[in-house]
């Protein structure tokens, strides 16, 4: 796959940033946002008299979309950490995108809310506030595990404990949204087939139930049978629970 320079353009839209160059300024104008397939993105943001850092974005991550909502000049800066290849994604190949893939809207959504509490929190600093906004990555106490486990087929070994209050979140990790489920399928997972918040399991009555995620992608399924958004369902002992092409058996200890 052939790269071009930033500032050259090709058919495919790739652009290609060497490290410690300027993908875009703060007030800049632009009609496009980014998607890394390699390399590592430094969002900056000026706030006050000093421009913070608001994220550092790696593969698969994207940024630069507030200019397509809005048709605004730029809100951040963008600096590559490392040579770093990216595709470019016009107003048009955007507004195709959201159409027929729910799963991307919502997920920018959450980003769009994490990057406002971000903000939010720093200008609470600058202001001399002490309150610090929770973060999801932060290590949470640990909760009391349920005899209830998920078992992965291809690998007997890894297993996966339900939580035995609350909801057990199942999907992929994502640093841009702040993601971090309770079951992160991440590692059995190399097609990338598990929404980044794909279900949720819980348990009533000493049962466990799984609901799937709205903008879910590829689906779950109990012994092959699709599940429908917003329903709960039971799963039984010996259950085969597959969330997107990740396939695991539910077994209670």
């Amino acid at each position: 796959m052939k790269f071009v320079k930033g500032s050259e353009r090709e058919e495919k839209n790739f652009l290609s940033f060497k490290k410690g160059e300027v993908i875009f300024r703060e007030g800049d104008l632009g009609t496009e946002m980014f998607v890394i397939q390699k390399g590592k993105v430094e969002v900056r943001k000026k706030i006050g008299a000093e421009e913070q850092v608001l994220s550092v974005l790696e593969k698969g991550d994207f940024f630069g979309e507030m200019a397509i909502l809005e048709g605004m000049p730029r809100s951040a800066t963008a600096i590559a950490l490392e040579d770093t290849d990216c595709i470019v994604i016009n107003e048009a190949t955007f507004d195709n995108m959201i159409k027929e893939n729910v799963e991307i809207a919502i997920r920018m959504l959450r980003k769009l809310s994490k990057n406002l509490r971000r903000t939010t929190e720093l200008l609470d600093q600058i202001a001399g506030k002490t309150f610090t906004i929770p973060r999801s990555e932060v290590v949470k106490e640990e909760n009391k595990q349920s005899p209830f486990v998920l078992k992965s087929l291809d690998w007997p070994d890894i297993k996966f404990y339900v939580k035995e209050e609350g909801l057990t979140l199942v999907g992929r990790k994502d640093p841009v949204t702040e993601i971090y489920p309770d079951i992160d399928l991440s590692n059995l997972d190399p097609q990338k087939s598990v929404s980044r918040r794909h279900a949720k399991l819980f348990i009533e009555n000493d049962k466990l139930f799984i609901q799937e995620e709205i903008g879910t992608h590829n689906g779950t399924f109990i012994n092959g049978k699709k599940l429908e958004k917003g329903i709960k369902y039971e799963v039984n002992p010996e259950d085969r629970v597959q969330f997107g092409l990740v396939v695991l058996i539910f077994e209670k200890e």
